[in-house]
């Protein structure tokens, strides 16, 4: 025990220390300061108040390199409390940062606090949002591209650019109201509209689309390849995308190179991110439609007249795009196109990412699993009058008290580790609920979706292996056809209607992680867990400390200090203070140790 200790010290120390110099060295740390606050806008011709960050809607792009620090001081001037999440990002050994209500007080109006965290062996395109009550539905998103360090050769040829694309179903109501709708037992119905980039659709159809909206021209050069980064930020609708008579290659999913192959229109589920090189090889004898069109929808009528539309316009185009918009899937409803679309999705083993060695050297299709979870989600259901998403018939209450912060402080009560790991006919409840998971262990994840609609799940901490998916029941029979040598590896997964997705996970990020439905609607009404990855030894062992900027709420919310604004000419030497902190406390856990021997 103590040689584990003292070894798992030593590590922490390493860690702390190369932490350290990193955020010592000015080109290794990237600060930034967002005021977050409310602007006007009319992206559907209807004026609403949106969430912006810097006057931007989307936000502001990071752009940052594998192993950097990110030191992001966020101003809430909003008129509720905030929190960013960061989906996609994994936040090693670092949960304190993760920007989740199971994590952290939020970010009272009129506070600022700042993040600090490394992207420690990650690349690829990633988005930060609001995390609390339905304010992504609001805006505040924006997008996270993690580039290769140099030593690691990008598996394709540098792109003549950029583009990054934000695709979502949008309402006219404020999210308030979208909140109001939810909480007396109602649907959000049909979305208003579709954005590309927070802007209304380019007018395609002049009795569908009215005049004046603003809409997003991509300008570009002909002969040269863009790396198109497209997220679905949407509140619910999982969307067709694609690029009028132009072939999209897709080479990066949530931070792992796939093999290479193209497409015509890609499935892009709620919540889901995807990267494409596209090469302008057309005549530009017009611009050429950027589509984004609803799929797992209700036959409605009004569903065909929801198109997000953009223009891809090149620098000699000769005119206008007209006519039809190009055809997606046949069927708004064709759930196997869809899959099978998914599982050609698959990863690049041969290539390096964030490290040298290549993405298929973790030969994670011959560990033993040792432990299995079984996720199920059923239609709405009645739970002390109100009407509620569940998992297992559970649907998450969260405690005042963040769950880490309840750890840390010995609180008892806040939670249970007493949520269940397979379905039952139990009756359903709300509770704070958790699941206990093993630290070190290998952990399959079986999502079932009884529904009739897509369901999309995201972990927080972690990348894991879509090693499987089909329609019916999953038995322990379903895992003779799991790919155990190139699913892809990313955060956040579809799960088909009436069908079941098996994810496969390596527990060796401590910490108290988001299992989250994606879907802004469920995840309120309660469709999300977490997963508690603890260390037997404690968590200050293989975790970093709390950061000497914590917020307090609930039942520690005695424990807070008065606020400090911070300004932009504060410099990032509050982050090597931090880091500071955590190297004494670590040479202390290893003074401690010989002490005790």
């Amino acid at each position: 025990m103590l040689a584990r200790l003292v070894a798992a010290a030593v590590l922490a120390l390493a860690a702390v220390v190369a932490s350290a110099s990193a955020a010592a060295a000015g080109d290794d740390t990237y600060p930034v300061r967002w005021e977050v606050g409310y602007m006007t806008v009319a992206p559907l011709g209807v004026s609403q108040k949106v969430i912006a960050i810097n006057n931007q809607f989307p936000g502001p792009l990071l752009n940052v390199t594998t192993n950097w620090n990110v030191r992001v001081n966020v101003q809430n001037n909003l008129d509720e409390p905030l929190l960013l999440t960061w989906d996609g990002i994994q936040m090693r050994m670092n949960s304190w940062q993760d920007g989740v209500a199971g994590t952290n007080c939020p970010i009272p109006p009129g506070w600022n606090w700042t993040y600090q965290f490394q992207l420690k062996d990650q690349i690829g395109s990633f988005f930060y949002f609001p995390s609390l009550g339905l304010q992504r539905a609001a805006g505040g998103y924006g997008p996270v591209t993690v580039n290769n360090r140099a030593v690691v050769p990008v598996p394709f040829n540098q792109p003549d650019g950029d583009i990054t694309l934000f695709i979502g179903d949008w309402y006219t109501k404020s999210h308030t109201e979208l909140r109001d709708m939810l909480d007396d037992g109602k649907d959000l119905g049909i979305p208003d509209g579709i954005l590309i980039n927070a802007k209304g659709p380019y007018r395609y159809d002049t009795t569908l689309v009215p005049e004046g909206l603003q809409y997003e021209i991509v300008g570009v050069e002909p002969g040269k390849t863009y790396r198109f980064c497209v997220h679905n930020v949407g509140t619910s609708t999982s969307l067709n995308f694609r690029i009028q008579n132009h072939n999209m290659r897709l080479v990066e999913a949530e931070g792992t190179y796939t093999y290479q192959q193209n497409y015509t229109n890609l499935d892009i589920h709620v919540g889901q991110s995807y990267s494409f090189l596209v090469t302008m090889d057309q005549n530009a004898s017009t611009d050429y439609y950027i589509v984004a069109s609803p799929r797992f929808v209700s036959s409605e009528a009004r569903w065909h007249d929801v198109n997000g539309v953009a223009i891809l316009q090149y620098s000699n185009s000769k005119g206008s795009a007209s006519g039809p918009l190009p055809d997606g899937p046949d069927d708004f409803y064709d759930k196997y196109y869809s899959m099978n679309q998914a599982r050609s999705i698959r990863m690049n083993v041969s290539s390096g990412a964030a490290r040298p060695n290549p993405q298929g050297s973790f030969r994670y299709g011959s560990i033993n699993i040792t432990q299995t979870f079984v996720l199920k989600n059923e239609s709405p259901l009645r739970i002390d009058g109100k009407r509620r998403k569940t998992i297992n018939r559970v649907s998450y209450s969260p405690p005042e008290t963040p769950l880490r912060l309840a750890d840390l402080h010995n609180l008892t009560g806040v939670y249970k580790t007493d949520f269940p790991t397979m379905p039952s006919n139990a009756p359903p409840r709300m509770a704070s609920s958790v699941l206990n998971a093993s630290y070190k262990g290998f952990l399959e994840m079986v999502f079932q979706n009884n529904e009739t609609d897509v369901q999309t799940y995201h972990l927080d901490g972690y990348s894991f292996f879509v090693v499987g998916m089909d329609y019916g029941e999953w038995t322990p029979n379903s895992r003779g056809s799991y790919n155990k040598w190139d699913a892809i590896s990313r955060s956040t997964t579809q799960v088909f209607p009436g069908g079941w997705t098996a994810v496969l996970v390596s527990l060796d990020n401590v910490g108290i992680w988001n299992i989250r439905a994606e879907k802004l609607d469920n995840w309120y009404n309660g469709q999300e867990v977490y997963v508690k990855v603890a260390d037997p030894l404690g968590y200050n062992v293989t975790e970093m400390i709390a950061p000497n900027n914590t917020l307090y709420c609930g039942l520690l919310e005695h424990l807070q200090k008065p606020q400090i604004h911070e300004t932009s000419k504060k410099s990032s030497g509050h982050a090597v203070a931090r880091w500071s902190t955590q190297l004494l406390a670590t040479v202390s856990l290893i003074v401690t140790a010989v002490i005790c021997s």
